[in-house]
């Protein structure tokens, strides 16, 4: 039994493996979930929430370079590693853009980016080595309306749209299998009553119903990835009761029924292994379901709050700029939206072929 499930398993990946577009998109989520890990080490402003400011360079093209002069804090940053890499740096200095500067004495004179205006600082505060503090800064997704880096922004983003797939889904499975394996191995009145509280859901539009959970628990980061995971268990629960109706018919659950097995035992350990394949199929699915609400909610304004970065914020921030002339504020994101739900459904797709024992 174990060499044949095992050369089971083998096919199903060789199939997996001849599918090419199923390995770009696996990539591709792949390398979205390192950047989701790693953003604030891959992103050229990692503040916190990338929340760099700058009024005076606002909604500036892709490819747009300044000058920026780093006015050091005197208050010392003691901050660790694992600390860095989950919330961004202290943001204790602050960001000038500058058109020129000149050294005079014992003072550095700047002239600004936006207004023209000569601001003098004394040699001293720089360590007088001023140069090591001046730096020709690119933007290389542009600004946004506030003057804040748009890749770093849209990197960060990533993390807030790749972890709700997981917390949704995850939540979904912890509730939808024990709700749709229960229903499908008892049947009865049990199945009824299972099955009627899963169509009241159902009737429900899932966005009226994320958005009632969202104001109930709150508006915040973790509340919305709680919201979606309680509103799509459902699929997954009807998923697995359709199959385990099916697969507890089978002669082997039969032979664990007579030799004395609890239901619990026949449930986890003799069926929901045999229809792991449609419920994996499902979860690729939600993730991509998942990301998608995310992102209607921040659109709507009770997702992730500012300012932490959201790729639906960003598209609700600067949709107005389609018209204006700089479409790209809002096309960058919504191209990361579409990309990341794509790489996800077409992974759904590939496994279900990789998965199917008829062909």
């Amino acid at each position: 039994m174990n060499q044949q499930s095992t050369s089971l398993s083998q096919l199903a990946f060789k199939k997996f493996k001849q599918n090419k577009i199923g390995l770009v998109s696996l990539f591709f989520i792949f390398f979205c979930g390192f950047i989701a890990v790693f953003c604030y080490v891959l992103t050229p402003d990692n503040s916190n929430n990338a929340n760099q400011m700058h009024l005076e360079i606002h909604s500036k093209p892709p490819g747009f370079s300044v000058l920026m002069l780093t006015i050091p804090s005197a208050v010392d940053n003691n901050q660790s590693w694992f600390d860095f890499l989950l919330n961004g740096k202290k943001n204790l200095s602050s960001e000038i853009p500058i058109n020129s500067y000149s050294i005079k004495e014992n003072y550095l004179e700047i002239i600004k980016y936006a207004d023209d205006l000569p601001q003098e600082f004394q040699l001293s505060l720089f360590e007088n080595q001023p140069e090591k503090y001046i730096e020709q800064k690119t933007f290389y997704f542009g600004t946004d309306k506030y003057g804040r880096d748009l890749l770093s922004r849209l990197l960060i983003g990533t993390r807030i749209s790749f972890f709700i797939g997981f917390i949704a889904v995850f939540i979904s499975l912890l509730i939808g299998i024990p709700i749709g394996a229960t229903a499908g191995y008892f049947g009865g009145k049990v199945d009824a009553l299972i099955m009627w509280i899963i169509n009241i859901t159902w009737s429900i539009p899932t966005l009226l119903l994320v958005i009632a959970i969202t104001l109930a628990l709150g508006k915040g980061f973790w509340q919305v990835f709680i919201a979606v995971g309680l509103t799509m268990w459902v699929e997954v629960a009807r998923i697995v009761r359709g199959q385990v109706l099916a697969t507890k018919e089978q002669q082997y659950v039969e032979a664990a029924k007579s030799l004395g097995f609890s239901d619990a035992r026949i449930i986890f350990k003799h069926i929901l292994p045999n229809i792991l394949a449609p419920i994996i199929v499902i979860s690729a699915a939600n993730f991509a379901g998942a990301i998608l609400i995310e992102s209607g909610l921040s659109f709507l304004g009770i997702g992730a709050q500012p300012p932490t970065p959201s790729w639906g914020a960003m598209i609700k921030n600067h949709y107005n700029y389609i018209i204006l002339g700089k479409p790209f504020l809002a096309i960058i994101p919504g191209l990361a939206i579409l990309l990341l739900v794509m790489s996800f459904m077409l992974l759904g797709n590939a496994l279900r072929d990789a998965l199917d024992v008829k062909s």
